[in-house]
């Protein structure tokens, strides 16, 4: 079972932690084991909006599979907001130095950076407090006008609806971008892209559109990325000819086929393990490659 673990702030916005806590209690519904819990040094929980929230002052016992998320607060003026007590920015430190995910939406990067989780990683935050949260933190590295960025288990997004965004990317590393589409998919959302972050996945590229047939196309891609998928039974499976899927597929994805598709999903898979210590013939073999002159030719041509 995985934890999410919501810190709530006083005057913290409802879209920033509902949209998050939706995602991950879409995945729990789907069957991925995800408990979620909500902690505040004090309750009730003033919000932005003016719904008071009711939360435990106590954390759940977490470990280096869970995650802590940090919703955003209204800021009143520039570098205005709570002020986070030192248990609280403790418990932020521990959990990652014991190897667990922190997260922020929006201002909530605040508590990261008092925290001090934030120096000489990069970072992001709502627009309109960019510039303040580098001043204030002179050793972070603030990405602007991108939706997210991750960084050594430090994970921070632009503000209001990116935290969707964020949690979606935590829910494809984590699953694969299949289960991804199919929690974006059930709440009604379009992926959208991260600027030039390289955490924008395939899922966030080329899910933009409204083709059901090709939707449906991509979640078989998806979920068997690593396995052989001819076109013959792709089409079959989404009840289309060949010719049509191929030509749905193009206009709906800006070009691509689906073997382009599998294809890219299995580099970026491979990328991921690799940049977590694998070697390249392990990461061509783990996403489905047979020769790993495939995964190095498609390497090269990225670059």
């Amino acid at each position: 079972m995985s934890r999410i673990a919501f810190l709530l702030v006083p005057g913290l916005h409802l879209l920033d932690l509902a949209g998050p806590a939706q995602v991950f209690s879409t995945a729990a519904g789907f069957g991925h084991p995800y408990a979620l819990s909500y902690t505040a040094e004090r309750s009730p929980v003033p919000t932005a909006q003016d719904l008071p929230l009711i939360a435990r002052p106590d954390w759940p016992g977490l470990g280096p599979d869970d995650l802590i998320m940090v919703p955003g607060w209204r800021v009143p003026v520039p570098g205005g907001g709570p002020v986070i007590g030192e248990t609280t920015l403790q418990v932020l430190r521990d959990h990652h130095a014991r190897g667990g995910t922190v997260a922020s939406v929006c201002a909530g990067a605040e508590a990261l950076g008092q925290a001090g989780l934030l120096d000489g990683r990069r970072c992001t935050t709502h627009h309109d407090v960019q510039d303040e949260l580098a001043r204030r933190y002179p050793r972070a590295k603030v990405v602007r006008d991108v939706l997210y960025t991750a960084d050594d288990r430090v994970v921070t997004s632009a503000g209001i609806a990116s935290g969707i965004d964020l949690a979606l990317h935590l829910i494809a590393t984590r699953h694969g971008p299949g289960v991804a589409a199919r929690v974006a998919r059930d709440m009604v959302v379009h992926a959208r892209r991260n600027g030039h972050e390289p955490q924008a996945s395939a899922m966030l590229r080329y899910r933009s559109h409204l083709d059901d047939t090709v939707h449906r196309a991509q979640d078989l891609l998806d979920e068997r990325f690593d396995q052989p998928l001819p076109l013959p039974a792709l089409a079959a499976a989404v009840g289309v000819s060949e010719r049509t899927l191929t030509r749905l597929f193009a206009r709906s994805t800006g070009g691509l086929t689906p073997l382009r598709y599998q294809q890219t999903l299995r580099l970026e898979h491979a990328e991921h393990l690799i940049s977590h210590g694998a070697t390249i013939d392990a990461a061509a073999r783990a996403v489905g490659f047979g020769d790993p002159r495939m995964l190095r030719r498609l390497r090269a041509r990225e670059l």
